[in-house]
């Protein structure tokens, strides 16, 4: 009798070890890890930028005003017009910035300006960010309900009617606090538009000599729109740029 019971209970521990081990692992706990989203984001030259998140994506909530790529090596600054102008009249690529009319008191503002070629070298924002691709503008002005509205709810509710007093400052409803910072001509070095229009590059190239950007404008019949355009590569644009995913 005690040698049956033995026995019956060995087959009973054997077929719960088989059940046990025909079942399923159980699912890790915690899921997916979330990505950590920082509130700023620090440049080679210690220069600290706030963030904002909209939508999927993380952007820089200020223009970007680094003299370093994220190697550590300098960045062309230029203050002369002629020398920003034979940049394009030479067919030449240099990666060059300067600030609005080489005043750096308008950059800590505004940010720099910087030329599509400096875009191009891929080092330009800081490790774990970069700059937004044509496409992933697209995403941005999509989630705001399209490009005929969403440049008032990228402009910063501040200084759009500085030099036009037409001029109509946005909501700023998303914290990406657009800035009307200008640009370089690409053909003489002139500076234009400071507090009238803000541009913006994108990392992705058109034509030979053309890359697309986004622009936001003070007054005019564009006054709430984002503009997609494709600008010589030489013009001295604002950058913003996006974290990494």
């Amino acid at each position: 009798m005690k040698k049956i019971l033995l026995a019956a209970i060995a087959v009973s521990m054997l077929a719960c070890s088989k059940k046990s081990s025909d079942s399923p692992p159980a699912p890790a706990s915690g899921g997916t890890t979330p990505i950590s989203v920082p509130s700023s984001v620090k440049d080679l030259d210690g220069k600290i930028y706030k963030t904002t998140t909209i939508g999927t994506q993380t952007w820089m909530a200020e223009n970007l005003r680094t003299t370093k790529y994220n190697d550590g090596t300098a960045i062309t600054i230029v203050t002369s017009g002629a020398t920003w102008g034979s940049n394009y009249t030479n067919i030449a690529s240099v990666p060059m910035m300067s600030y609005y009319n080489n005043n750096t008191t308008i950059g800590v503002t505004y940010g720099a300006l910087y030329n599509w070629y400096a875009v191009d070298t891929k080092r330009l924002c800081p490790t774990g960010w970069h700059v937004p691709s044509d496409a992933e503008w697209t995403i941005l002005t999509d989630y705001l309900g399209g490009e005929s509205g969403a440049g008032l709810k990228l402009k910063s509710t501040t200084g759009w009617n500085l030099v036009d007093t037409s001029g109509l400052n946005g909501t700023n409803e998303v914290n990406f606090t657009a800035l009307p910072g200008g640009f370089r001509n690409y053909s003489d070095g002139v500076f234009n538009a400071l507090g009238e229009s803000g541009g913006w590059w994108s990392a992705t190239a058109d034509e030979i000599s053309d890359a697309w950007s986004r622009n936001v404008r003070g007054s005019t019949s564009d006054v709430n729109r984002v503009t997609r355009a494709s600008p010589k590569r030489g013009l001295g644009r604002s950058v913003r740029c996006l974290m990494d995913y």
